[in-house]
């Protein structure tokens, strides 16, 4: 399967099994596109007029010689190989998502979790509770040393003090198990002080700041109860934040929506405040909010994507570089076949649990019991939900299938597939548009800085 697209005057040849890149000439981009379907005669034939017959056959020997290569028209391998592994792979835990506070000190108007409560009662976790889930993740990790636990919420900072005390339990148990915590933490900022700080950076490989952009953008959304916004109470503590950790180790995380479909000027303006790393993320909503992305707000966002790749170049070149989450693309290297082919591992090797120990597929699932899979002290009760994330891949959705980003997505968000079609085997029409955007994007800067190189 060949993927080819024209984004800022180049050329792109996307050799989507082996995963090889070219960047072509009109020619030879004109040749690929006819090469399936016709012979090297009829190509000939049917470019005649437009390019000189020499170089017509020049550009086929070149086709040939990468086809031979297994760098163009490479066929799939990998759907008997993910079945076998859904089947035969055993279950094993690596990361928790500890739901430390049902509870939140802001109102965001887009939160999934409804201020923090997920559709149920507002809860802090005992330390008690906590304890158990590192215990069940210690007991549920095989031979895998490197475990992750992320401190969500709500919001996590008003339950500070068990966060504090389950990291010394966790690293307490390191030596004993032969284990090694990464731990992580989600913040909207407003309690942040230098007390967090100097533990987090003590003990916290990675740190959320939730912000979503602009001043104006992020107070609508992101206000406290009373209306009023949070914007300038939490931008400065950030700033402070990010240059203690020397600009690594975090990243800011924001959410568009239809209110700000102009987002590259949020990602630039949280750039231009000095943050090296930024996440944007288009809002998931179901239609009838007023915020939520429909079909038609696409083309604009892809221009948007467009014209942040494009400065995202330019300032390259004038050592005014950050990172850019959604188009950070490892072209040699990357995840393993295994995880470009399942995803993020939710239901199976990533699991959340509530304050009273519940455990769900992931954070998105809380609180719809459909996919209740146990607690902490009695482990999983529900074996058969963990098997179904097991046999989820980009195999298994017909969307993804011939999609030329399903070994950059691996099938995309699994919540968001319920939420809109009633399966984990389908996909989210909206977010897969912007994920093959983000996809050529991403690709397009690496052509374009490897030209400059």
């Amino acid at each position: 399967m060949v993927h080819q697209y024209q984004n800022n005057g180049y050329n792109i040849v996307l050799d989507v099994n082996s995963g090889a890149i070219h960047v072509v000439d009109q020619i030879m981009y004109d040749v690929i596109a006819l090469y399936e379907s016709h012979t090297p005669e009829e190509i000939v034939d049917k470019l005649g007029k437009t390019y000189d017959v020499s170089e017509l056959k020049e550009a086929l020997d070149e086709v040939k010689e990468l086809i031979d290569a297994k760098e163009l028209f490479t066929p799939d391998g990998y759907e008997d190989y993910i079945q076998e592994l859904g089947k035969n792979r055993p279950t094993v835990v690596k990361a928790l998502c500890l739901h430390i506070a049902h509870d939140c000190n802001l109102a965001c108007k887009y939160c999934f979790a409804e201020e923090g409560e997920y559709h149920g009662k507002r809860e802090l976790m005992t330390y008690e509770v906590g304890k158990a889930a590192l215990d069940f993740l210690i007991a549920g990790s095989g031979n895998r040393r490197n475990l992750e636990v992320d401190f969500f919420g709500g919001e996590p900072t008003l339950n500070f003090q068990v966060v504090k005390d389950l990291v010394a339990y966790g690293r307490s148990k390191e030596e004993e198990f032969n284990k090694k915590f990464r731990f992580t933490l989600t913040t909207n900022g407003v309690l942040l002080n230098d007390d967090i700080m100097e533990f987090a950076n003590r003990e916290m490989d990675n740190v959320v700041l939730s912000i979503d952009g602009r001043p104006e953008v992020h107070d609508r959304m992101r206000p406290f109860p009373n209306g009023s916004g949070s914007y300038d109470l939490v931008v400065p503590k950030y700033q402070k934040f990010a240059d203690s950790r020397n600009q690594e180790r975090y990243y800011v995380r924001g959410t568009f929506t239809h209110h700000n479909l102009d987002f590259a000027k949020d990602v630039l303006h949280m750039a231009d405040l000095g943050f090296k790393q930024i996440s944007v993320e288009p809002v998931v909503a179901p239609d009838t909010a007023d915020y939520a992305i429909r079909e038609e707000d696409l083309l604009a966002l892809f221009d948007e994507y467009d014209a942040l790749a494009k400065e995202m170049i330019r300032r390259h070149k004038t050592g005014e570089d950050f990172n850019f989450f959604h188009f950070m693309i490892d072209l040699e290297g990357g995840p393993c076949v295994a995880k470009r082919l399942s995803g993020c591992g939710s239901g199976t090797e990533y699991l959340a649990v509530t304050p009273w120990g519940d455990l769900y597929p992931c954070h998105q699932f809380v609180g719809n019991e459909k996919f209740y899979l146990g607690n902490v002290f009695e482990g999983i009760k529900h074996p058969q939900i963990c098997d179904e994330f097991k046999s989820c891949n980009v195999y298994s959705k017909e969307k993804c299938r011939n999609c030329f980003a399903r070994f950059y997505c691996s099938g995309g968000c699994a919540a968001n597939s319920y939420n809109f079609h009633g399966s984990i085997h389908d996909a989210y029409d909206i977010g897969c548009a912007l994920q093959k955007k983000r996809v050529e994007c991403a690709i397009m800067i690496k052509a374009a800085l490897a030209q400059e190189d």
